[in-house]
């Protein structure tokens, strides 16, 4: 008599892969090791960080596994929206603020994506610091320590299969094992 709506498959592999990347966001060491802000708008920053590489690197793919980018990137903004509504901004406010994350959205990830494709390791670095640590003047040695992650998070991205995505499996990795700028490892 009753049919409860079911959760597509789809749906399920979008939430998966948004929580892998929601959960590497908020990996302590970004804040304890690596100097980003732990305040809401650093894990906003970490989560941008990683939906933009994540994105970045479906770009390649058939247009179904791209689909699942579009899925996360609408999932996050559902996120950002509730969010946004449980810190008490009100319905006519919430989508000035959505536009305002779109807008950073976007423009990081053209800012991310012209440091990345160049090689200059700096300009990688000067354009975290511009967005991640924007109390400091310039590349810090923290910043410069996250490029290096980028760079390792890309490079394991793209060793990864389009099926692992299309399973709900994405990794990155670990950024207590990235070395800071002239330490050994």
């Amino acid at each position: 008599m009753f049919h409860w709506p079911k959760r597509s498959p789809r749906a399920g592999t979008i939430q998966g892969l948004y929580g892998a990347i929601v959960a590497q966001a908020r990996k302590p060491a970004f804040y304890a090791d690596y100097g980003v802000a732990d305040t809401s708008e650093g894990r906003f920053d970490m989560i941008l960080l990683h939906l933009i590489l994540f994105v970045r690197r479906l770009r390649r793919e058939s247009a179904p596994i791209r689909a699942l980018g579009q899925g996360v990137f609408d999932l996050f903004c559902r996120d950002m929206d509730h969010s946004f509504r449980e810190m008490g901004i009100g319905d006519l406010a919430v989508p000035k603020h959505m536009r305002r994350v779109a807008e950073a959205f976007y423009g990081r990830a053209a800012a991310y994506d012209a440091a990345i494709e160049g090689t200059d390791e700096e300009q990688l670095a000067a354009v975290l610091a511009r967005n991640i640590f924007p109390q400091s003047a310039g590349p810090s040695a923290a910043a410069r320590r996250l490029a290096r992650y980028v760079r390792r998070a890309i490079d394991e991205l793209d060793r990864q299969e389009a099926a692992a995505f299309a399973q709900a499996r994405v990794s990155f990795p670990d950024p207590g094992l990235i070395a800071a700028p002239g330490a050994n490892r």
